[in-house]
């Protein structure tokens, strides 16, 4: 979290509140995993289903599922006619959102797909109207170079994690997580197919769209 915490409670308190659902999500999370802090939460999750709702998407893709909170969050907005496909390479992360998509009513709308993102991203003929990147960090450019040319025309790109912790700022060498995001965010401004913007919530979210 790069802002202050009394201020992400504030921004919290005064966004429209989680589901009942989401919040046993999350607190299912909190009991099952060692890093609970890789869940979005109610301040992004809210932000990435007014994006949906905003882009009225027929194709999602999620990289990086974790327990399911932020597919879920997403999948809430979706219209009728909408999937969404996350991508999820550890298995116990996967079991753990499989068995949270199959007890929400919004389950038949999404699509898990275990093993490596970029082998789903591949297989995926597109367009992706909406994308959330949310995986390892060293992978980012990666994605990014994967998800653009199937991005759709008014279509967005969403990228988490993009301040961690503020350490991209001069990033530690023995941190490679925040060497390989700061490249990332270096690269991305500096890219003319795509026009851009870094906000400061939570760790920090990238929006990205074509140029």
């Amino acid at each position: 979290m790069i802002v202050p915490p009394e201020i992400d409670e504030y921004a919290t308190a005064h966004t429209s509140p989680e589901s009942g659902f989401l919040a046993r999500v999350a607190e299912a999370t909190r009991a099952a995993t060692t890093a609970p802090t890789m869940m979005v939460g109610p301040l992004e999750g809210g932000l990435l289903e007014l994006l949906v709702w905003l882009l009225a998407p027929t194709t999602v893709v999620e990289i990086g599922t974790f327990t399911g909170y932020s597919a879920l969050s997403m999948a809430a907005a979706l219209p009728p006619h909408g999937r969404l496909v996350t991508c999820e390479i550890d298995d116990a992360h996967a079991e753990l959102a499989a068995r949270h998509f199959a007890d929400s009513p919004l389950g038949p709308r999404i699509d898990l797909r275990r093993g490596p993102a970029l082998a789903t991203l591949a297989s995926l003929d597109g367009p992706i109207d909406l994308a959330f990147v949310d995986a390892d960090k060293g992978g980012y450019a990666a994605y990014y170079e994967a998800l653009l040319p199937k991005l759709a025309d008014g279509g967005l790109i969403v990228v988490d994690n993009v301040l961690w912790r503020g350490t991209v700022l001069d990033p530690p060498a023995d941190d490679p997580d925040a060497v390989a995001l700061a490249a990332f965010n270096d690269m991305v401004v500096a890219d003319p197919r795509v026009r851009t913007v870094m906000l400061t919530v939570r760790d920090g979210v990238s929006l990205l769209r074509r140029a």
